[in-house]
């Protein structure tokens, strides 16, 4: 890492830390809302972010008004600032999370797997508060890890892993040690949370609101590997901005891990269509494949 680059990360970090530490001395009911004003009033326009929203929605759903397009670039961040500060809640939020109904078809499946002790895993994304999920089955008794994608800024990251350790335990780092914890965990009929909604630059083209984008298939190749039931599940945040409702979708037949994902990626996106503001519409989810460079040849 460049010393200019450190320096970013360094900065970046007390602002943020700050920030979270400031909102946190409001009463929870207030700081929640505080923080979503914030990051979608004030940090996102300076991120570019309402532009990265607006250009996804373009991409994808081109025929959206104007006011429905900026409705979401306004909630979206506002949903992040939530989760965010959310996060670093700790009891407080775990409350609400704990508190959230659960439903939809899949519920039974994962109880009859908890019966059966089969191993579950449970494919979510960037929706909602994907935490609440956790809190909320962990507190219902499910042996729920999570698989985790290390922040970019180590001193920002240093502080987000504790924070979400404390919502629940055991939580996976993203590479090989943690891949080996993950088959242990499996193995002994454990649940694991994985979201997938990001971009992979070595997935495959599948379908996502009628585009190509690269998906992972971790998912499904797990599920196959160690005959796991594979579950979508979401947290969707109620109108109050406070409280959840946990959707549980159909389990996903196991087939082959293309199909499998593709039905993944057609459940989020049908909830996704319902609760546009919920969604992490400022990542670039539907970047191209790099091409490889081509090698320049030489005559003489």
């Amino acid at each position: 890492m460049t010393p200019l680059r450190t320096a970013r990360y360094f900065i970046a970090n007390l602002v943020f830390r700050g920030l979270i530490l400031l909102t946190m001395l409001l009463p929870y009911r207030w700081r929640v809302p505080a923080m979503g004003w914030v990051v979608s009033r004030l940090l996102a326009p300076i991120a570019g972010w309402r532009r990265r929203i607006r250009d996804n929605l373009a991409h994808v759903l081109p025929d959206i008004s104007e006011d429905k397009a900026r409705e979401i670039s306004l909630a979206v961040p506002d949903n992040f600032g939530r989760t965010l500060i959310e996060i670093y809640s700790g009891e407080a939020f775990k409350k609400h999370a704990v508190a959230a109904p659960v439903s939809g078809p899949g519920y039974d499946a994962l109880e009859e797997a908890r019966a059966e002790g089969r191993p579950v895993i449970l494919v979510t994304g960037h929706f909602g508060n994907y935490d609440a999920v956790r809190a909320a089955l962990i507190a219902r008794g499910h042996n729920m890890g999570a698989l985790y994608r290390p922040m970019r800024n180590p001193y920002f990251n240093a502080h987000y892993v504790r924070a979400i350790s404390q919502i629940g335990e055991p939580m996976f780092e993203q590479g090989k040690r943690g891949m080996m914890q993950i088959v242990k965990h499996l193995r002994k009929g454990g649940v694991l949370g994985i979201l997938t909604d990001l971009s992979f630059g070595a997935g495959e083209e599948l379908d996502f609101f009628g585009k190509p984008a690269l998906t992972s298939l971790i998912t499904a190749e797990l599920a196959l590997k160690y005959d796991a039931a594979l579950i979508p599940v979401y947290a969707s945040r109620c109108e109050n901005g406070l409280d959840f409702e946990i959707i549980v979708q159909a389990e996903i037949a196991h087939s082959d891990a293309q199909t499998m994902t593709q039905a993944v990626n057609d459940g989020l996106e049908s909830l996704v269509r319902e609760y546009p503001g919920q969604w992490f519409w400022i990542h670039r989810r539907w970047k191209a494949r790099r091409k490889p460079a081509q090698s320049k040849s030489s005559s003489g």
